[in-house]
């Protein structure tokens, strides 16, 4: 029962005290995935050591359930319309600063490792680890900035194609990597092997997430209750997150592979689907990123490993920056995605670290001088995840702010809040004097595509409502539709909307009296100036929603 409690804890603080930590960092104009990140190190062992690193282990599953959502709503980003514009571009970039990262880091941490112990072996294995895990991108903090800060453009979807390949080529390095370390250092493997390892593993997640993301789109097509929609993707992904742990495949590239087939084979049904696994998923990212900082500890490293972290964050981001730049200035991409991409590209996190630790049990027998080529890699990794995590967000937002593509990724609720009542009402109501007969406001009725009309006095101000549901008890009384008047049949009109009103508020209200039409009144608050009808407006929020989108893609 302890345990359990401990893990209540952690989960509660963890929520609760990154909510409040990416607040105050959202108040200093700093993305709030630092605020998670920086409440993580105070209650981890490099703060106050609240929470034990030994429970901060038992979260692997749910890491792993955070990187299967992360994977999932990035593929939901790659449409195939998007590859076929600005594939060539796209690969051109991965290719430079991948490759680019991995160069220059190799060097630089291969020349510390050789003045330190004087062993090339050692230093060529240590470099090539190193510039494979450097190549590495953070998928989560990286997205979770683009969608905080409502980004999108050609810069925002470069970053969050490249992004998404990432993890495949830094895969591809680190297997190919670390058989030539264990070769240099002498162990005894194959190089033809760990290729063919390599390729069962990354065609391996590609088979999976798409077999899986075929027979969700099946599922789908058969579900006509949107409450089992949710359940059923999220039970979809856990089964994907677990088969692909347990065959040692890329969690983040099979479940991003289920969301790239889906949003392509069926994008209008899963564009709801996206939306909703994207509003579930927020707590689970908070507590994903606090433990990302709760396991950060930087107390037990060598003075000489803070050279190598030092020049490996150094040479990363100049390999990014001149790698992304040159890939996309090779591949004719456009200014803003040769300048900024770059700098949208520092984020390290659950990739490298998962790295690390892979590498840490495949090289953890191999001597550099006093530590393991293992706990080197560990502990390098570690600090330099903590600074990129860091800047790697502020960087992200920078990028964007300088390609003028913050705010514009434009949906319903900003409109929503952005538009008043006045600005779909139109023309005057039709009105209903008070002491009109039963038989003119049937035949009024008729007349109009209305279910609630205002009943006004005669010197014009509102007398109350009528509707047709008031109406229906009298259908069969034609007897008395002469005498019976619009003030005996009438109601209070006791909820209304003003002119100046948001539609959001609107809405909101006519959802909670579950009304579709409401009376509006105007400045007096004493005549009514229109009707609002949530059918109208759903419609015109539509033909608003694409003319600004398209408004957005133009500029």
């Amino acid at each position: 029962m302890e345990s359990h409690l401990g893990l209540l804890f952690v989960l509660g603080i963890g929520v609760l005290g990154g909510t409040i930590g990416a607040l105050l960092f959202q108040k200093l104009k700093v993305p709030q995935v630092v605020g998670y990140i920086g409440i993580g190190l105070l209650i981890g062992d490099t703060g106050f050591g609240i929470v034990p690193s030994d429970q901060i282990a038992q979260f692997k599953q749910l890491n792993l359930f955070a990187l299967g959502i992360i994977g999932f709503l990035v593929g939901g980003e790659l449409s195939g319309d998007i590859f076929r514009k600005y594939g060539k571009q796209f690969m051109g970039i991965l290719m430079g600063e991948g490759l680019a990262a991995f160069i220059l880091v190799g060097i630089a941490s291969g020349l510390v490792i050789y003045f330190v112990v004087h062993n090339t072996a050692a230093a060529v294995a240590a470099g090539i680890v190193f510039g494979a895990i450097a190549s590495a991108t953070d998928p989560a903090s990286t997205i979770d900035v683009l969608w905080e800060y409502r980004s999108r453009g050609i810069l925002t979807t470069a970053i969050i194609a490249i992004v998404a390949l990432d993890d495949a080529l830094a895969m591809t390095l680190y297997g190919l990597g670390t058989s030539a370390a264990g070769m240099l250092m002498g162990e005894n493997a194959s190089f033809a092997a760990a290729f063919m390892k390599l390729s069962v593993e990354l065609f391996g997640s590609i088979l999976l997430g798409g077999v899986a993301g075929l027979l969700l789109n099946w599922i789908l097509r058969h579900i006509h209750h949107s409450d089992k929609v949710l359940t059923f993707s999220l039970g979809m992904l856990l089964l994907v997150i677990a088969f692909a742990t347990r065959m040692n495949m890329d969690v983040i590239l099979a479940t991003m592979t289920m969301g790239v087939l889906l949003i392509n084979v069926a994008p209008q049904r899963s564009k709801k689907l996206f939306e909703v696994v994207k509003q579930f998923s927020g707590p689970i990212y908070v507590i994903f990123f606090v433990l990302v900082g709760a396991r950060l500890s930087l107390g037990s490293m060598p003075s000489w490993l803070w050279w190598i972290a030092g020049l490996y964050v150094l040479f990363r981001t100049i390999g990014k920056m001149f790698g992304a730049w040159l890939g996309a200035k090779m591949s004719h991409a456009d200014k803003v995605v040769c300048k900024y991409t770059g700098m949208g590209l520092f984020a390290q996190g659950g990739v490298a670290v998962g790295l690390s630790i892979m590498a840490s049990q495949h090289l953890g027998n191999l001597k550099v001088g006093p530590l393991t080529l293992g706990d080197i890699i560990i502990f390098t990794v570690t600090a330099t995840t903590l600074a990129v995590q860091i800047a790697g967000p502020p960087a992200v937002k920078l990028a964007i702010k300088l390609a003028d593509e913050i705010g514009r990724d434009i949906n319903e609720e900003d409109i929503l809040n952005a538009n008043k009542v006045s600005d779909v009402i139109k023309g005057t109501p039709v009105t209903i004097p008070e002491h009109a007969p039963v038989a003119d406001i049937l035949k009024i009725f008729s007349d109009t595509s209305e279910m609630v009309l205002p009943v006004i006095k005669a010197d014009g101000r509102l007398a109350g409502q009528i509707s047709l549901q008031n109406l229906k008890n009298l259908f069969a009384r034609t007897d008395c539709w002469e005498w019976l008047v619009a003030a005996d049949v009438m109601q209070p009109a006791t909820e209304v909307l003003k002119a100046d009103q948001t539609l959001a508020s609107s809405l909101e209200l006519m959802r909670e009296v579950g009304v579709e039409q409401i009376l509006v009144m105007d400045e007096s608050g004493q005549k009514t100036c229109g009707i609002l009808d949530s059918r109208t407006v759903r419609q015109w929020l539509e033909k608003e929603l694409i003319r600004r989108q398209t408004a957005v893609v133009a500029a």
